[in-house]
């Protein structure tokens, strides 16, 4: 018994759902598709002909709660124990994605993860930078994932019991970006077995650079307003980690004045054509410095 959860915002998600359906009938499995609206003024129209398929549903917020809050929402709706979450703008990369979740269904695998993948086509203009992030930092084998099996913890596919769900998640402000690592480093420090497998789901929806930019800056702020004093986090945020060492050795004012002065130049080396990942890690660790 599986249930698949999916937050939307802006997206017409009924491709996805259509796919997760029919591969579902397939598999001859006992399950249910729920998709929730956060509060969108898109795609409303096409979104309700989720309605239309069996064992599937669509409902629209009419006030915004935030990407935490809507997958407790999600959660909360479940019906099966088995929950399995998948981010709107997605879509399977094989045609046996959901049985080879199914095969997990009765196991005591706690958390299971498929990974991500990006088409290998030119980005649009102005997503460069997010396709080339994607590709060099979250595109992983499930080899490379396991070696670090909480570093690489995506909540646009992931397997879970719902009692680890609710052990783990928390439905914070909806400012509050980067809940990923949040949810990483719960489920670290209560032990909870996290396996990696090949079972991946293109990445389609990329934003552009400048917005990607900025949400990866909030980032930045929520790591350190919530987790920098965390016990043992450096294990899986290399970002905090370089931070404790600079703040251990009293390097953070140097960092800062050498940050403010290759500000501008770190920003246009990052928002080109081009992008040097390189130098967005310096940003991020510059810009984590100057926070209060």
């Amino acid at each position: 018994m599986l249930s698949i959860l999916i937050p939307t915002f802006n997206y017409s998600v009924f491709p996805l759902v259509s796919e997760l359906h029919k591969q579902c009938l397939e598999c001859e499995i006992n399950f249910e598709i729920i998709v929730v609206d956060d509060s969108s003024e898109l795609y409303l129209n096409e979104n309700k002909e989720i309605n239309s398929l069996s064992n599937c549903s669509f409902e629209a917020l009419e006030k915004n709660i935030g990407r935490s809050a809507i997958r407790n929402l999600l959660a909360q709706k479940a019906a099966y124990n088995n929950l399995l979450f998948l981010d709107a703008d997605t879509i399977p990369v094989n045609s046996n994605f959901i049985s080879s979740y199914y095969s997990y269904l009765n196991t005591k695998s706690q958390v299971v993860l498929g990974g991500y993948r990006y088409k290998n086509i030119k980005p649009k203009y102005g997503s460069e930078f997010r396709y080339k992030y994607g590709k060099k930092r979250e595109e992983k084998s499930a080899l490379e994932r396991n070696l670090n099996p909480y570093k690489f913890i995506f909540s646009g596919n992931i397997f879970i019991q719902k009692k680890t769900f609710f052990l783990a998640n928390y439905a914070l402000e909806n400012s509050f970006y980067g809940m990923d690592i949040f949810f990483a480093y719960q489920l670290f420090i209560h032990k909870i077995d996290v396996q990696h497998i090949e079972n991946p789901i293109y990445h389609l929806g990329l934003e552009t650079n400048e917005i990607f930019f900025e949400k990866s800056l909030k980032a930045v702020e929520s790591r350190k307003k919530f987790l920098v004093n965390c016990d043992q986090i450096e294990k899986i945020s290399p970002l905090l980690k370089q931070y404790r060492i600079l703040k251990k050795y009293r390097l953070l004012p140097i960092v800062i004045v050498a940050f403010r002065i290759s500000q501008p130049i770190l920003k246009k080396l990052i928002l080109n054509k081009n992008p040097r990942l390189i130098c967005f890690d310096l940003y991020r660790l510059g810009y984590l410095c100057t926070l209060k």
